[in-house]
């Protein structure tokens, strides 16, 4: 991706959640500067991989499969003595037209909740004993205090203010329901580790490549300099 696409993603996302009133923790708002003079003190936000992600699965069509997300509060399972948190918050942003990879977790349950805008599709597969696509079996959904079965393949819809629970090993998807607008949507989860907890299918990529074509806006969760001493 190009600094200049992934800087106008973080200033969209940063300008949603200011339109729904969801106030972001102040190392979100830090500039590139900023972050070059910063010490230890700061160093949960490096190992947690707090803060702003874009990502396009390493398939260089953000506007069609990708979506910006920020991580706001997390531990490390690798560090678990320093960083104790089990649990982990997250906000993601998606337009029309974009979607997220089909994907599961092995260790990672969430929740994800429609905190508003448009209208969120998230498809269901169970996952076979070999890990891979179900597209036979009836999958469990559990929203909102509600358990239902649905065929597989199934595009369940949130609207703001809903929410559907992933169980480790269910195979989803994200896309924004057409003509219904970008959405806004929060995760709450087990412990996140992007690094080593994500089973795509079909494979692609987690983390962009930039081109450097201006200065970045914000830095990512992967891109903070180690703590000036």
């Amino acid at each position: 991706m190009k600094r200049s696409e992934i800087n106008r993603a973080l200033k969209a996302l940063e300008a949603m959640c200011e339109k729904h009133h969801c106030y972001l923790p102040p190392f979100c708002h830090f500039t590139p500067d900023r972050w070059e003079s910063l010490g230890h003190e700061y160093d949960e936000v490096r190992d947690c991989m707090l803060g702003w992600d874009i990502t396009d699965f390493g398939l260089g069509d953000f506007e069609k499969i990708g979506f910006s997300l920020i991580t706001i509060r997390n531990g490390n399972r690798q560090m678990a003595d320093t960083y104790p948190k089990v649990y982990a918050e997250k906000l993601l942003y998606l337009n029309e037209g974009q979607c997220a990879a089909n994907h599961f977790h092995w260790f990672k349950t969430e929740d994800i909740i429609n905190r508003g805008g448009g209208n969120c599709l998230i498809r269901v597969y169970n996952a076979l004993p070999n890990e891979e696509i179900d597209y036979d079996s009836d999958v469990t959904v559990h929203m909102d205090g509600r358990a239902f079965s649905v065929p597989a393949g199934t595009q369940i819809r949130l609207t703001p203010g809903e929410s559907i629970y992933i169980p480790q090993y269910l195979y989803h998807d994200f896309a924004v329901e057409e003509g219904t607008g970008a959405v806004l949507l929060g995760e709450v989860s087990q412990c996140n580790d992007d690094n080593t907890d994500n089973r795509f299918n079909p494979p692609v990529g987690r983390f962009p490549t930039i081109e450097e074509d201006e200065p970045p806006y914000r830095l990512l969760c992967n891109e903070y300099p180690p703590a000036k001493d």
